[in-house]
C-alpha cells in the first residue's frame, strides 16, 4: 500500500509540473521548422510573421527558423510528424495543398491527421513566369508552342504534388497539352533562378517570388491561377480570363502547425497569440512591400480549410 501511495505521489507531482509548464509557456526560444530552403517565399515570409514573437505582448520569447528542405517539402514534414518534439517548443510551417497532396499520392510518412493547425498567415497564388527577354508575352503564345512542340515546354517549379505541379496539371489538363514540368530541389528560390538563368523555358512559381524577381525586372508573369486577379498584380490576368479553365485549388496556404500530442494548453496559447502577431502593423507593413499576399486565419478556420482542401484535391488528383 505504501508503494502505491508513492508512485501516486510522483505521478500527480509529474502532472502538476506540467500543468505549471504549460502555463508558464514558453520559457524558452521557439524553433519554427520551414521545409524549403532560405530565400523561398515561405521562409522569407515566416521571418517576417515571427519577428515580433519577442515582444512582451506576444510570445515573449523568440522563435527561429530552421530549413529542412529536399523532396518537395517531404523531407521537412517526413521530419516533422515522425522526430519533432511535441511539446510546443518545434513549430511547423505548412504548405496547403502541397502536403495534404503529398499524403494523398502516398510515400511519406505524414498526413493531415499528423498535425494539429494553429493558425494561417497567407494565401498565395501560383503564377506562370518567364523570363524578361522570352519571346512569350502571353499564357496563348505558351499554349501554342506547347502544341507545335509537344513535351518540349520546359518549366520549373518547387517539388512534386506541392501548388505549382497541381497547377501545372491543371493546364495540361485544361490546354490540352504535353509539358516538361521540372520540379526543382532547392525549392521556389530554386526554380525561379532555373527561368531566370534560362535553364527552362518558363515556370510556375509563386506570386510572392514572382512579384519580387518582376520588381527587379527579371521575369515577366503570364498569368495567375486563381479565380481573381490578385490585387499585387492588377494588370496580370487569371488563366480563366485567358481561356483556360483553372480554379484556385493550387493557392498556397501558409501557416503554422504543431505535432499531435501538443499539450492543449499549448495549442491554445498559440492559436490566441499567432494571429495578432500576423495582424501586427510592422508585420504587415514588410509583408506588402515584399508582395505577400496574407489571409489571416483563426485556429478554428484553419481546421476547416484542412478538412475542404482534402476532398478537393482526392478529387482533383484523381481526374488528374
Amino acid at each position: 500500500m505504501k508503494k502505491l501511495l508513492v508512485a501516486a505521489s510522483i505521478a500527480m507531482m509529474g502532472l502538476t509540473g506540467t500543468a505549471a509548464a504549460d502555463e508558464n509557456y514558453p520559457e524558452r526560444p521557439i524553433m519554427l521548422m520551414v521545409s524549403y530552403g532560405a530565400g523561398g517565399a515561405t521562409d522569407f515570409q515566416a521571418r517576417i510573421v515571427t519577428m515580433t514573437a519577442g515582444n512582451e505582448d506576444a510570445l515573449g520569447m523568440p522563435i527561429a527558423i530552421i530549413n529542412k528542405p529536399g523532396a518537395g517539402g517531404r523531407v521537412g514534414w517526413n521530419w516533422f510528424a515522425t522526430q519533432a518534439d511535441a511539446d510546443g517548443y518545434t513549430l511547423g510551417a505548412y504548405n496547403i495543398p502541397h502536403f495534404i497532396a503529398q499524403s494523398i499520392e502516398g510515400g511519406v510518412e505524414y498526413g493531415a491527421d499528423s498535425f494539429e493547425p494553429i493558425a494561417n498567415w497567407g494565401a498565395d497564388p501560383a503564377v506562370f513566369v518567364v523570363a524578361a527577354d522570352s519571346e512569350f508575352n502571353s499564357m496563348a503564345d505558351v499554349v501554342d508552342y506547347a502544341k507545335e512542340n509537344p513535351g518540349r515546354l520546359t518549366f520549373s517549379g518547387a517539388g512534386l504534388f506541392v501548388g505549382h505541379h497541381i497547377a501545372a496539371l491543371q493546364l495540361e489538363k485544361a490546354a490540352g497539352v504535353k509539358l516538361a514540368y521540372i520540379p526543382n530541389n532547392q525549392g521556389g528560390a530554386g526554380a525561379m533562378k532555373a527561368v531566370i538563368a534560362g535553364e527552362v523555358l518558363g515556370g510556375v512559381n509563386n506570386l510572392s517570388d514572382a512579384f519580387r524577381a518582376r520588381e527587379a525586372g527579371n521575369v515577366k508573369i503570364l498569368g495567375v491561377f486563381d479565380l481573381e486577379r490578385n490585387d499585387f498584380l492588377p494588370d496580370v490576368p487569371t488563366l480563366r480570363e485567358q481561356g483556360f479553365d483553372i480554379d484556385n485549388a493550387s493557392v498556397n496556404f501558409r501557416g503554422v502547425m504543431v505535432p499531435k500530442g501538443t499539450p492543449q494548453p499549448v495549442i491554445d496559447k498559440l492559436a490566441e497569440v499567432l494571429p495578432t502577431m500576423f495582424e501586427n502593423g510592422r508585420v504587415q507593413g514588410r509583408m506588402k512591400a515584399g508582395g505577400s499576399p496574407m489571409h489571416i486565419m483563426t485556429r478554428a478556420e484553419v481546421i476547416e480549410m484542412w478538412k475542404a482542401r482534402e476532398v478537393t484535391l482526392k478529387e482533383l488528383l484523381a481526374g488528374l
